[in-house]
Formats: C-alpha cells, sequence, structure tokens
C-alpha cells in the first residue's frame, strides 16, 4: 500500500525536476544579454544612477509647486538652473546649502521656502539631478 502512494510521488517529483531543468542557465543567459542590452555607456552610467535617485527624492518634496524641468513656474525651471550652474562640487554643495536654508535674489525676488527636513546628502542628490536637466 505504501508503494503505491509514493511512486506517484515520486514520478510527479521527477516530471517536475525534468521540466524545470535547464533553467539557471537560460536564466543566466537572458540576464547577460539584459545587461548588455540596457547597460548605459560607461561615461554616463554614474548620471542615470544620479538622476534616478535626485529625481525620486524631489517627488516625495514640494519641488513640483515652484519648479519645472523645462518651464520656469514661481522658480527658475531645472534647464535654467543647470545651464546657469556647471555640475562641479562646489557647485552641488552651494545649490544643495540654498535647498535646505531657502533664500533669495538670485532668480528674482520671490524667496524660495527652506526645507530644513532634507540631509545635505539627499540635497546634493537632488541638485545632482537638476544639473543634469538639459
Amino acid at each position: 500500500m505504501k508503494k503505491s502512494i509514493w511512486m506517484p510521488v515520486s514520478i510527479s517529483v521527477v516530471m517536475l525536476m525534468a521540466a524545470c531543468g535547464g533553467g539557471e542557465e537560460k536564466k543566466a543567459e537572458e540576464k547577460a544579454s539584459t545587461a548588455e542590452t540596457t547597460a548605459p555607456a560607461a561615461d554616463n552610467s554614474m548620471v542615470a544612477d544620479v538622476t534616478g535617485k535626485g529625481k525620486e527624492l524631489m517627488a516625495a518634496q514640494d519641488c513640483a509647486t515652484c519648479h519645472k524641468e523645462t518651464e520656469k513656474v514661481i522658480g527658475p525651471s531645472f534647464k535654467e538652473i543647470a545651464a546657469k550652474y556647471p555640475s562641479n562640487p562646489e557647485n552641488i554643495a552651494t545649490l544643495a546649502d540654498k535647498i535646505i536654508s531657502g533664500g533669495s535674489g538670485n532668480w528674482g525676488e520671490i524667496p524660495m521656502a527652506p526645507h530644513a527636513g532634507i540631509s545635505k546628502s539627499d540635497a546634493e542628490e537632488m541638485v545632482k539631478y537638476i544639473l543634469t536637466v538639459k
């Protein structure tokens, strides 16, 4: 009686293993193929990572109330900011501080509200994204 129960189970397990066999090799080939076709160029790989993170951080804030990527709203567009400030460590630090502390005068009389709850590193990621908008 016990043999009759285990035989169908054993056959099912063997068939399942056979049906799934070779899957690891296929998955590895698919991953390699995908990596080759979707990997950014070596000089843009860092920008792509920063762009995604900075853009995500900004989406969680109120930035879109006053700024758009290519058109002026209340504050300058990201494109205007990127044209005025070259992407270098000094500008990234300065603009990150401006996001955190707020201010006015660089783009007109309307002040930018401070965002004291944003960490320096997150503000820098946001600035890195802004400076990629062309």
